[in-house]
């Protein structure tokens, strides 16, 4: 319908071009369909009418009485488009609150059809009515679908707020009555039509004449007028080959047209009474019905009692308030022209006399009130605003006084209004989104930024307003969306920041906890917090100070009585009653807060008391905020500098106290929890500080060791001869003081050798090379001979033609360094098993390391065999002799009481003499042979064991005597 609609515009409509139309009408109002439209070059909305010719057509296109009756419809429809015409063109010329504007002038379609834009229309009167019939019938509101329905920006549908009440009634009735005044008087012309088709209720609720297609000058009238006298004649006579919404309604017509043919301006207020019967009547329509038939009519009033009057309460199926039926539609609704009130009396009538209604009178005559009225209206406004309906505080009130907002004087009392209204509506958001939020911008945003660094220009009244505006912040953050609220209120916030007024800045601060929900992140990190951070850093204020630190307070996550989570526990076994919990999170990232705010905070030169508390409030919303070591680096040490401030007092220092004390147990706990975790992972001891403060002796000369001491003391001064000669023949320490040496040292478990048969050859002794693991270094090793040498690195051991095959190493587990020397032509051989504590370790044993012979190549120089018996004391010491070990059923050594054994070993033929000092290990590194030569030239052998062990029998192999003297024994 609408395409078919466009395709009868003229291509070259200025409407068509400028307008972009719903794509089906909104609603409709006698011959025209009204479409919503917005201009496209500043989206302001208007209301399109639309009058398609084809509508006059006869149904199914037939024409009645041949050739002559197709002439005179022709004539008849033109007749209705010329009048059409004057309706629209009326609007154009009258101007006035009560008449409907007109915004664009009516043009010609290419099918011969009208159309031109107004002011936007919510609906016609008749609309109205009809949509509140077909409610009562569904059973009340909302029991069907309503056709007044429009769509939002966002998609959303919604119903349009028709609802109309009393005071809906009355006001409209008083818009109505100043429209036919100014008619009548000023512009000297008669509507003659009015009816509800005729009046319009615009976006702001306000009821608008229109349908002035039959206006007309009254007899008589000495004014001059543009507008052509109609012909009472013409005008009445109905044609049924003609819509009846185009030709003049009978119901609702004044008998003075009918029955006396007289144009008098008492005829529009007759057809007054009739509206208003109608608005209270159900169904709400004229009582009196005559389907355009003038016999009809007169013979209704030919009788009182066919007619309305106050006996039958003018034919009104519904109780009519008394007012109305006292002193209004008696006075009215009357045959008698000069007994009907006039335009300007019916305002003054004790119907209206009520305060909404007089508040409605007031706002709209508000632009030519004084100053003085004005202030005085807007204080008292605030008194009455709850009695008003909400369709009428929407559309009539706010509206009105956001109109005020232009006057500086008034605007702080006019927001107090504003936003009172706000607060009311059910539908306030879409009040505040669309109507209060552009005035503000327009108020506070619109003029000219001012030069960066200078300061802006104090308004005091724009101030006053701003003021207002702050006060009722979360009213405005409750009715905005997001994007609203970022683009349009926060701006405003940030003008009020950089204001140089101080109850400005500390009243926009104080909104920051309504504020905080709404941004994003970025938003606050980026625009809201570096003002606030400039403000707090430059002002002079002590009392701007003091808000600031509850501004950062805020964006750290604190909020009033929240300590941070620092609270000690109440552990006094009460119960109390749950405490609230706060869902104010930290808005400012870690970083920010330790980057930013904490350097603001170390930066407060003032040390009044209040500040110092306000920055204490601060440190507690920071604590749970960031890490430990922050807080012990860099937060702490403000701490104490603030806390020892000489203006605080017990109580406020010892609130600096228990923060100290919170923060300082949440480092402590939080490092010995890491220091935890990390000895798990690393169980290394660390070095004592004495160890790493041990420098080692100095060498003079004299053995440091503490081994032996107390022998060498004792057989020195009690002539030991054999115990000096091996001392003395040694250079050093005797075995005594390695086994007090081995004891101290870490002893390393015993590996016992495998046991073997008696029928298998006996290998040799398994000697190790690596040293103990922990030996201090050596301070006196001398040989003793002057043909020995030590034992060094010899590339010759491996060599075939060496005393030794070479030796491979044996497994890394053995302990201690073991080798064996061979000696000839009667000397014998020294062997301490252990080194003492001041011998080092020689360069080319490798700890850990140690040679099995047991495993020498078959190229030995004699198969020897070597066996040995460990025999354990009570003190650790073992001596071996060199005496034929006796033998056991199965090659086995016994082992008595006696702890001292001793076996032969006869010396190799054609071998130089070596002494050497070895410390040999048997399997476990716990048993030591020391070899000391005799005088005879035997060899004997002696072994102290270090470890005391417990009886240990070790597997004795056939062993084949070297020669020499047996049963020699050393001790």
């Amino acid at each position: 319908m609408f395409s078919n609609a466009l395709k009868s515009f003229n291509i070259t409509s200025n409407i068509h071009s400028n307008y972009t139309l719903s794509p089906q009408p909104t609603s409709f109002s006698g011959p025209w369909k009204i479409y919503d439209a917005k201009k496209k070059s500043t989206g302001k909305a208007a209301s399109v009418f639309v009058f398609d010719r084809k509508s006059l057509d006869a149904p199914g296109g037939a024409s009645l009485g041949g050739r002559t009756g197709a002439s005179s419809l022709k004539r008849a429809q033109e007749e209705v488009v010329e009048r059409l015409k004057k309706e629209a063109s009326s609007l154009a010329r009258l101007r006035h609150p009560s008449i409907l504007e007109l915004v664009e002038p009516v043009e010609e379609t290419r099918g011969g059809g009208l159309m031109f834009a107004t002011e936007p229309v919510t609906a016609s009167l008749a609309g109205l009515l009809q949509e509140k019939d077909e409610q009562e019938k569904a059973g009340g509101p909302g029991g069907r679908r309503s056709r007044y329905v429009i769509e939002e920006a966002d998609g959303q549908k919604r119903r349009r707020e028709l609802e109309i009440d009393e005071l809906e009634i009355q006001k409209g009735l008083l818009q109505i009555a100043k429209g036919l005044e100014f008619l009548h008087e000023s512009a000297a012309l008669l509507h003659a039509n009015l009816t509800p088709e005729a009046i319009f209720v615009n976006a702001k609720s306000d009821w608008k004449i229109s349908g002035l297609g039959f206006s007309t000058p009254p007899e008589n009238s000495s004014k001059p007028t543009s507008v052509t006298p109609i012909s009472l004649s013409e005008v009445l006579s109905y044609d049924a080959r003609l819509p009846r919404s185009v030709q003049l309604n009978l119901d609702y017509t004044s008998p003075d047209f009918v029955m006396d043919g007289n144009i008098t301006v008492a005829a529009d207020m007759f057809s007054l009474g009739i509206l208003i019967v109608a608005l209270y009547n159900s169904p709400h329509r004229s009582p009196l019905e005559f389907n355009g038939s003038q016999s009809a009519y007169k013979r209704a009033f030919s009788s009182a009692s066919s007619v309305p009057s106050k006996s039958n309460n003018f034919m009104c199926s519904q109780a009519l308030p008394r007012d109305l039926l006292n002193g209004v539609l008696d006075k009215l609704i009357t045959r008698r022209p000069a007994q009907r009130l006039d335009a300007r009396g019916f305002q003054q009538a004790r119907y209206f006399d009520n305060i909404l209604v007089s508040t409605i009178r007031f706002l709209d005559s508000l632009p030519a009130k004084t100053p003085n009225e004005k202030s005085q209206f807007m204080r008292g406004l605030p008194r009455i605003i709850d009695q008003f309906p909400k369709s009428v505080l929407e559309k009539k009130v706010l509206p009105a006084l956001l109109e005020e907002t232009k006057d500086r004087e008034i605007l702080a009392l006019v927001l107090q209004n504003v936003f009172r209204i706000v607060a009311i509506l059910p539908s306030g958001k879409r009040a505040f989104s669309d109507k209060v939020i552009p005035k503000l911008r327009e108020t506070f945003l619109s003029g000219p930024p001012s030069a960066k660094g200078t300061a802006h220009e104090r308004d005091s009244l724009k101030e006053a307003g701003l003021m207002v505006l702050l006060e009722n912040m979360p009213i405005a953050a409750e009715n905005s969306s997001g994007k609203e609220f970022k683009d349009d209120i926060l701006r405003i916030i940030n003008y009020a920041l950089e204001s140089p007024t101080h109850s400005l800045v500390d009243a926009a601060l104080r909104t920051l906890p309504v504020v905080l929900p709404i941004l994003d992140f970025s938003t606050l990190k980026n625009e809201l917090f570096p003002i606030i951070a400039t403000v707090f850093a430059k002002t002079s204020s002590m009392g701007i100070k003091i808000r600031g630190l509850e501004a950062l307070k805020t964006l750290c996550g604190g909020s009033t009585g929240d300590f941070g989570g620092l609270q000690d526990d109440d552990l006094s076994g009460i119960v109390a009653a749950p405490k609230p919990k706060n869902n104010t999170v930290s808005v400012l990232d870690k970083y920010t807060i330790q980057e930013k705010v904490v350097p603001l905070l170390k930066g407060i030169k003032t040390k009044e008391p209040a500040v110092m508390m306000a920055a204490l409030d601060v440190f507690k919303s920071i604590g749970p905020q960031v890490d430990a070591d922050f807080l012990a680096l860099d937060v702490l040490p403000i701490l104490w500098q603030f806390s020892l401030g000489p203006l605080l007092n017990l109580p406020q220092f010892q609130a600096y106290m228990t923060l100290i004390k919170s923060l300082s147990s949440r480092i402590e706990n939080e490092q010995t929890r890491k220091l935890q975790e990390l000895g798990v992972s690393n169980a290394t001891p660390a070095a004592s500080r004495n160890e790493l403060m041990s420098f080692g002796p100095i060498s003079n000369g004299l053995s440091t060791g503490s081994g032996g001491g107390d022998e060498d003391f004792e057989a020195l001064v009690r002539g030991n001869q054999n115990a000096t000669a091996s001392s003395d023949m040694l250079g050093g320490d005797p075995w005594g003081g390695a086994a007090t040496s081995a004891s101290s040292s870490t002893v390393l478990p015993s590996r016992l050798a495998p046991s073997r048969g008696s029928n298998n050859a006996s290998p040799a002794a398994a000697f190790s090379w690596s040293s103990p693991p922990i030996s201090p270094p050596a301070s006196n090793l001398t040989p003793s001979l002057g043909n020995s040498r030590a034992i060094t690195p010899d590339t010759t051991l491996k060599s075939l033609g060496s005393s030794f095959p070479a030796m491979p190493l044996s497994s890394p587990g053995n302990a201690g360094s073991a080798f064996s020397s061979q000696a000839s032509g009667g000397m014998g051989a020294s062997m301490n098993s252990m080194l003492s504590p001041t011998m080092s370790t020689p360069s080319y044993i490798s700890q850990g390391t140690s040679l099995n012979w047991s495993t020498t190549s078959p190229a030995s120089t004699a198969p020897n065999q070597w066996g040995s018996t460990i025999s354990s004391s009570t003190n650790g010491l073992s001596g071996f002799s060199i005496a034929p070990p006796s033998r056991g059923p199965q090659g086995q050594s016994q082992s008595g009481s006696n702890p001292y054994s001793g076996f032969s070993i006869a010396p190799p033929p054609n071998r130089s003499t070596s002494t050497s000092n070895v410390n040999m290990t048997l399997g476990s590194g716990a048993s030591m042979l020391n070899r000391n030569p005799s005088s005879t030239g035997a060899m004997g052998m002696s072994m102290n064991s270090l470890a005391s062990q417990s009886s240990h029998q070790t597997q004795q192999k056939p062993n084949q005597s070297w020669g020499g003297n047996t049963g020699d024994s050393l001790i």
